[in-house]
């Protein structure tokens, strides 16, 4: 069965980005966002620790709230990828030390994983 997931309200590259003020203690770059249905301007994200941003408009909001609560984050999606795969080969989840061992073997299913990792 396939995972519906929320569509990303950022530009696929980073046209529009700029520097502002973050908090009155550092600057930092932010990523202009759009509607994810009719694309109108949504506001800026902080581009260095956003990995996805998912914006409806008020007008779209209003249409599409209902559906767009049943769909998945790409990272959620992601990271029950991890979770299960550790399940399915080792009976459990692994520690961080583990899974920083399991990472070393390019071949492990954790290291072919990370190479689909959401950026």
């Amino acid at each position: 069965m396939s995972v519906d997931t929320l569509p990303d309200s950022r530009l696929k590259d980073s046209k529009g980005t700029v520097r502002l003020p973050f908090a009155s203690i550092c600057t930092m770059n932010w990523v202009p966002i759009f509607c994810a249905n009719c694309g109108a301007p949504g506001g800026w994200v902080p581009e260095e620790t956003t990995t996805f941003a998912f914006y409806l408009c008020n007008s779209c909001a209003e249409k599409w709230s209902p559906l767009a609560g049943t769909m998945c984050m790409p990272d959620e999606v992601f990271w029950q990828k991890v979770k299960d795969a550790q399940i399915e080969r080792y009976g459990r989840e692994l520690t961080a030390p583990e899974i920083r061992e399991a990472l070393k073997d390019g071949d492990s299913i954790l290291a072919r994983l990370a190479k689909d990792a959401p950026r």
